[in-house]
């Protein structure tokens, strides 16, 4: 008990003392401290031999008033948000959510309905609690030697907030603890909204006019979810009698169909599915860290999170196929507007929408296989991702640029963050790097369960193969010789990137011991029965593992143990240059750059049928949940 109340009370009161640090030396001692603290904290909650029992705890009331306080709080700031930034939206949003809790909250009928457990832990929290500590704590230590270089180097003209950005990130991870561990449904919301807003304050923190926009429309379409989960509650009360998380998932389907349905809503626009996936997109004005933290392993992991959780409540309804269809379009659209764009930090977001598509449409479908593959993809994808925003973030810093094409011959010019970026790239979409192997027990699931749905991952996936591997070859590419960085990160940015490119191959080789440790327990209680990798596919994923390392090593002194010369152009080369005799003896230099397709389809285009088709799918759902 003392350890998960720990885990969300440090980082919170370390948020609120980091505010008050304005010293660089004494806020690098503290966030240095309280990562490793929860670091520490999170690995021994893994290291139980079960998860433990937190039945009969904390059942204070004082402590649903003070939860009912801070919502109202919140809600009076963000009214005075959207009154400041004339957005009647925000301001609407925000009265009807604090209404109703406030009804909820103060009406005589609710007193006598209590949590009889207002925390849980299970599997699936431990391993959201170790994606949340480890990938959260990697960037806050990133963070620092970033937002230094930021401040004082590429972007003087923003003003320096230091002190509540990590402020920030810390009341932030925090809040995730908590809704990882909350079982109250209302403990789960005052986290979840705490959530949002930090992250609208984080998106906004350049205060230019397009971060404050984009701030703007995550919150409004993060509100709206909040509305919805408020809603779910008072629902639970009304037709179920209970509040707890628990206590939903165990009730009949019946009962439970609507605030299930309800929940997954609030999970889709966390989650930044299509119709919302412009608020996830409009985040990449923020600085890269934040970038890391709203798409890695934090902001979207919560929405994917709580439709797993529904996953066995909407299983072979008309809820969880409309679910499924709008996770599967997203998919499918997300892949295919990764391609159309050079921006890497956009192909990135792209790719997370994408990919959390794929989680949402496992939540939908919702049998045992597909759980099983929903869980592996959130660990394969937060840590892979993480390094990837991460690396782009010090490329950008040297380079001045976030364009792929501006990548050409990093592995010269940058080899260690080069070969990061193609660890992080080949942990998204190679053999047997885990994010395929989950994408293969989904498609197993989806066959298995509705075929039909096989389309959606089959194209998807090929669009995947598509962007990354343009991506790569553009890494590898060599032209002419390039002179390489002479210190390609900060230190602390270095512990960083080292330890999340670990982590990523760790992850991926000891993938059948956190299968079935993790994993396979944690379906094995919720569905009876549970999937696994035979022993033979295991033995045959250990010698690819082995084999693959052998890919980033080879490149270790590439810039040093390689002569690159010019290319041979048919006798036509001029001056010894990359340059050739065009037609009437032009000098014509060589140039290389990927297909975009935007020839074909746009991202304009494929955002906007996306919105329409995944609104129609969501208004099937709320038509059908209530009828």
């Amino acid at each position: 008990m003392i350890l998960i109340l720990s885990l969300i009370l440090v980082p919170l009161v370390a948020g609120l003392g980091l505010l008050c640090l304005k010293t660089d030396g004494l806020r690098r001692i503290l966030v240095t401290a309280v990562t490793v603290a929860v670091c520490v904290g999170v690995i021994a909650l893994a290291a139980l031999p079960s998860p433990p029992d937190l039945r009969g705890t904390l059942e204070s009331h004082w402590i649903d008033w003070g939860i009912l306080a801070l919502e109202v709080a919140m809600s009076l700031y963000i009214i005075y948000v959207g009154v400041k930034a004339k957005n009647p939206l925000i301001v609407l949003l925000a009265l009807v959510q604090v209404a109703v809790m406030a009804w909820f909250e103060l009406t005589p009928r609710a007193h006598p309905l209590a949590a009889t457990q207002n925390l849980f832990v299970d599997r699936l929290s431990v391993i959201m609690a170790l994606i949340n500590g480890l990938v959260g704590g990697g960037i806050c230590i990133y963070a620092m030697g970033y937002m230094r270089e930021y401040h004082e180097v590429a972007h003087t003209e923003v003003k320096d907030r230091r002190p509540l950005f990590f402020s920030l990130l810390f009341v932030f991870m925090g809040a995730m603890f908590g809704l990882i561990f909350a079982n109250n449904l209302t403990w789960l919301f005052l986290f979840w909204e705490i959530t949002t807003l930090c992250s609208f304050l984080l998106i906004g923190y350049t205060q230019t006019d397009e971060a404050l926009r984009n701030a703007r429309r995550a919150l409004v379409m993060n509100l709206a979810g909040g509305l919805a989960f408020a809603l779910a509650i008072v629902w639970c009360y009304q037709r179920v009698q209970t509040v707890e998380l628990q206590a939903l998932i165990g009730s009949k389907q019946a009962l439970v169909l609507v605030p299930a349905a309800l929940l997954c809503f609030a999970g889709i626009t966390k989650s930044a599915q299509l119709p919302f996936s412009s608020w996830l997109l409009g985040a990449m004005v923020a600085p890269t860290p934040v970038s890391a933290l709203l798409h890695s392993s934090t902001m979207v992991k919560a929405g994917v999170y709580l439709v797993l959780r529904m996953a066995p409540v909407i299983k072979e309804t008309p809820v969880g196929m409309m679910v499924a269809m709008v996770g599967g379009a997203t998919f499918v659209i997300g892949s295919l507007a990764a391609i159309t764009t050079s921006e890497a930090k956009r192909v990135l977001a792209w790719s997370t929408i994408a990919n959390l598509g794929l989680i949402v449409l496992c939540g939908g479908i919702g049998t045992y296989e597909a759980m099983w593959a929903g869980v592996l993809l959130i660990i394969f994808h937060a840590v892979s991702k993480c390094l990837l925003f991460l690396c782009v973030g010090a490329v950008e810093h040297k380079l001045h640029s976030r364009n792929i094409e501006d990548m050409s011959g990093l592995i010269l010019r940058m080899p260690r963050v080069a070969i990061m970026m193609l660890i992080g790239m080949a942990g998204m979409f190679l053999a047997p790097f885990g994010m395929l192997i989950s994408k293969w027990a989904v498609l197993k699931a989806v066959v298995d369960a509705e075929p039909m749905l096989s389309v959606f991952i089959v194209f998807g996936s090929s669009a995947t193969l598509f962007f990354w591997v343009k991506w790569m070859g553009k890494l590898l590419e060599v032209v002419t010789p390039a002179v390489p960085e002479k210190q390609e990160f900060a230190p602390s940015e270095g512990v960083a990137l080292y330890g999340l490119a670990a982590a990523t191959f760790l992850t991926c080789l000891l993938f059948p011991l956190i299968s079935s440790r993790f994993v396979e327990p944690y379906v094995l209680d919720v569905y009876g029965k549970t999937a696994s990798l035979s022993p033979g596919n295991i033995i045959i994923m250990m010698i690819m593992m082995a084999l693959v390392m052998l890919f980033p090593l080879s490149f270790t002194r590439y810039g040093r143990g390689v002569k690159v010369v010019d290319a041979y152009l048919g006798g036509a080369n001029v001056n010894r240059s990359v340059s050739f005799l065009g037609s009437a003896n032009a000098v014509e230099d060589v140039t290389m750059h990927n297909y975009y397709l935007r020839g074909l389809v746009s991202e304009a285009w494929l955002a906007r049928w996306g919105v329409v088709g995944c609104t129609v799918f969501l208004a099937i759902m709320v038509g059908v949940t209530f009828l």
